[in-house]
């Protein structure tokens, strides 16, 4: 053994790389090696041979594993202190010019539209983007004709043969999250609830996952016109205008009772929407009170309580206000729209600091 034990050590301390120092350990205690084919005789040798030879062989290896690892450790200090040697960097140097990474449009307005919001009292509220078909539609009074409903107007979630489960859809709006709302707070409540939504549907305006807010206000004596008052507040502060003009149209949708379509007075000169002036007319979003049958799928006592809800696209509203011609460049990943498009990182909408660049 003292042989094995020189012949190694000499190796080990002789070695120039790391892969030497593998070799050695291979042919050493591998699974063929020398000292490890040794212990596999111990079975053959009687119990006072195998007592005695055995503590000599594992002291033996454990030195050849430790003299291993030493010089393997040596070897790799000696190619760093190289490397050290052989490079340099002069930190006094101007670093390298980088560009800085640039803020999705749709971010930033979803975090002007909380600012305005919040600044009236809003909490913001969300969601699970797979919602129940009942939170989609059903607790919001949307029947089961409508055409909302349809497969070729809604994404259903998969279902295997024979599962009798209510389906499950990506939901259409973001409608749901205020009857999980009522039900976890009740009343009195304001909430904001902005995220993705999904419909099948693509061309300029449409894409198949776009991004919708939608307030709710429920108190005793909520009316349409605390909604007109809010509707115009958040109009003036987002398009930072000191004066606008909104109209309301009398509309139908099943969650609400008035419903009401919201145009602002506009102009549009050299292709640029001018808000609170001119002769035109530009839809921006729905609203109305919200209707009976939803208080109560929200567990809100109808007979005690009333209040207002509004909905609108972020990203069409991100469009109007910035000069985006296309929707559908909002999800298509190209970096040059972004760098002319997007915000500086830093860039926080507040209300006192100002929304916008």
């Amino acid at each position: 053994m003292s042989d094995l034990r020189e012949k190694y050590l000499t190796a080990i301390a002789e070695a120039k790389d790391e892969a030497a120092i593998e070799t050695l350990r291979v042919q050493a205690v591998g699974k063929k090696g020398e000292i490890s084919l040794k212990m596999r005789e111990l079975g053959k040798m009687s119990p006072e041979e195998r007592q005695e030879a055995g503590p000599r062989l594992n002291a033996l290896k454990d030195e050849i594993n430790s003299a291993l690892a030493a010089r393997k450790a040596a070897l790799a200090d000696a190619a760093l202190d190289e490397r050290l040697r052989a490079e340099w960097l002069d930190v006094t140097l101007p670093a390298r010019p980088r560009r800085q990474g640039t803020i999705h449009p749709v971010s930033q307005v979803t975090e002007e539209v909380t600012a305005i919001f919040a600044d009236m009292g809003f909490a913001v509220a969300e969601g699970p983007q797979v919602e129940s078909d009942w939170y989609n539609f059903d607790a919001l009074n949307i029947p089961g004709h409508h055409p909302a409903r349809a497969e070729m107007d809604t994404f259903y979630m998969h279902r295997a043969e024979g599962d009798d489960r209510p389906p499950h859809v990506l939901r259409t709006h973001t409608s749901p999250v205020q009857i999980r709302a009522m039900q976890a707070q009740g009343a009195p409540i304001r909430v904001i609830a902005p995220g993705r939504v999904y419909r099948a549907d693509y061309d300029q305006t449409h894409t198949p996952m776009f991004h919708q807010v939608e307030g709710l206000a429920i108190d005793r004596d909520i009316s349409m016109a605390n909604l007109k008052w809010v509707l115009e507040e958040f109009v003036k502060a987002f398009f930072e205008v000191d004066h606008v003009d909104l109209r309301f149209r009398a509309s139908h949708f099943p969650f609400t009772e008035p419903s009401a379509e919201v145009d602002i007075r506009c102009s549009w000169e050299g292709g640029t929407l001018k808000v609170g002036e001119g002769d035109d007319w530009l839809e921006i979003l729905g609203s109305g009170m919200v209707h009976p049958r939803v208080l109560e799928a929200g567990h809100i006592d109808p007979a005690e309580w009333q209040g207002f809800a509004f909905g609108m696209g972020i990203d069409r509203i991100a469009m109007l206000k910035y000069g985006i011609p296309d929707l559908r460049a909002f999800f298509d990943s190209d970096l040059r729209w972004l760098r002319h498009y997007g915000f500086a990182a830093l860039d926080v909408p507040t209300l006192h600091g100002g929304l916008s660049r």
